[in-house]
């Protein structure tokens, strides 16, 4: 293959290097074709990339935030440069469509540098309260654990807040789509931050992420992925008594209000399946219920199986990462999935020959309690719920062990907050209302611990100290 993309140097201390541990090849799902080949770090790299990070800490630590602001600029404007470039590697390693590989995988992340650097800029790193200055300093070394859904936004999520701290960071990206983290590697280096303050390192979780995680002179660590792998970040984390971020598993609702008029009832369903179906269904604030007042279901089918149809796959849709996310999926369309009165209410659509694809579906009717209501299913597949009260609706959305995203729509604007207070989850998004660079990002219960973006994103990796004077 006359193109494919060799990534044979890992960057550690401002150098690129080797890796010792053989090489991955990587596959484009669209195509299902090796599309690069990776170097992959051994033990060696992994302890070389924290001793480097240890060992530039104490300079970058001590840096002003007005210097560490003007080179976050600097690779803002070389991200802005390079932003064709770096949702063409997206599309091969991830499978977006061009237009979503741009728009949500490289301009979102833009946007949170932008809104980072601006919060760094008005940050209280120091306040005084009463006979005591309270300083915030950086944590040290962050190990940045990253999924393969959003390789470039889920990297500048930790790595960008971390640097901006005054932390040092050593990444892990996932091992299914790395190309856009060495762009990003370069990308850092051109814009001249010093050795040792950001480092790459490849590999699998049990070879790399775990050796990252129990490293003593690893300070914190910021993982996104599944709760259950979360759950063994955390319990190795512990072994040195360091903060952790989880990141986690979601199964947002979509919940639609009683009072809801014909006009909001046909955006609210519109916006809930293209947010359900971006990116393939798989981000894990996918808004995969939709839980509407029971005599409205009929209005809802009909709304939800039109905006479906419109999800081609191959066209506006991608395709699954993978062969093994591929057949997960599809045992969710399974017979009783959704509980014994479950409807699919979607049509099949023609699926390429080539690719992890598979058609869009809706489920109505759906048992809150079945697979399809309860599980992430990282898919683009939704499950309508039919609720007999406000009340039921906010029971229903908050009957989940998950708490990440939400929506909520409603016509009564005087009792909007109201209603959103009542949603047990870390975000909520009220009417369709914007995202929000700068508002913190984490969840409720099993969808993870901490918040990213903005502030909380700098407080996240900020140890507190006070100072009596």
């Amino acid at each position: 293959m006359t193109d494919l993309i060799r990534e044979n140097n890992l960057y550690i201390n401002g150098a690129w290097v080797p890796g010792s541990a053989g090489e991955r090849e990587i596959e484009n799902p669209v195509t299902e074709t090796v599309t690069g080949v990776v170097t992959q770090a051994g033990a060696a790299e992994v302890d070389a990339a924290i001793e480097a990070a240890a060992t530039a800490f104490p300079a970058w630590a001590a840096t002003p935030v007005s210097e560490r602001v003007t080179l976050l600029r600097r690779l803002h404007a070389r991200i802005t440069e390079q932003a064709n470039h770096f949702a063409h590697l997206i599309t091969r390693e991830q499978g977006s469509p061009p237009k979503v590989a741009r728009g949500l995988h490289v301009d979102v992340p833009l946007s949170v540098i932008a809104k980072t650097i601006e919060a760094t800029e008005e940050f209280p790193f120091r306040r005084e309260l009463g006979n005591s200055v309270i300083l915030r300093e950086p944590v040290g070394v962050v190990a940045a654990i990253t999924p393969w859904n959003l390789p470039l936004h889920q990297v500048v999520a930790k790595v960008v807040p971390a640097l901006a701290a005054g932390c040092t960071v050593v990444l892990k990206p996932a091992a299914l789509t790395p190309l856009s983290a060495f762009e990003l590697a370069r990308a850092i280096e051109a814009a001249g931050f010093p050795a040792g303050v950001f480092n790459l390192v490849t590999g699998g979780g049990r070879e790399v992420g775990d050796r990252l995680t129990r490293s003593p002179k690893v300070d914190h660590v910021s993982f996104t992925g599944s709760t259950e792998v979360g759950r063994q970040v955390a319990g190795a984390a512990a072994e040195t008594i360091k903060g952790v971020t989880l990141e986690l598993g979601g199964k947002s609702a979509s919940v639609v209000m009683a009072d809801v008029s014909e006009e909001s009832l046909a955006r609210a369903v519109k916006v809930t399946v293209a947010n359900c179906f971006l990116n393939g269904g798989q981000t894990c604030t996918a808004l995969s219920r939709l839980i509407v007042p029971a005599d409205r279901l009929a209005a809802v089918e009909e709304l939800a199986a039109q905006a479906a149809a419109k999800y081609v796959p191959g066209e506006r849709l991608g395709p699954l990462i993978s062969a093994g996310q591929r057949k997960e999926v599809l045992s969710f369309l399974e017979p009783g999935a959704g509980g014994a009165g479950a409807r699919k209410i979607t049509q099949d659509l023609p699926v390429p020959a080539k690719g992890y694809y598979v058609c869009p579906a809706v489920y109505s009717n759906v048992d809150p309690a079945s697979r399809l209501a309860q599980e992430e299913i990282f898919g683009p597949v939704l499950s309508i719920i039919a609720a007999d009260s406000n009340d039921h609706a906010i029971e229903l959305a908050n009957d989940s062990i998950y708490g990440l995203g939400g929506a909520l729509w409603t016509d009564d604007t005087d009792q909007a907050e109201e209603f959103a207070a009542r949603l047990r989850t870390g975000q909520v998004d009220v009417n369709g209302a914007a995202f929000n660079a700068r508002a913190p990002f984490g969840g409720y219960k099993q969808s993870g611990i901490g918040r990213e973006f903005g502030d909380f994103g700098l407080d996240d990796v900020l140890e507190i100290k006070a100072v009596q004077l």
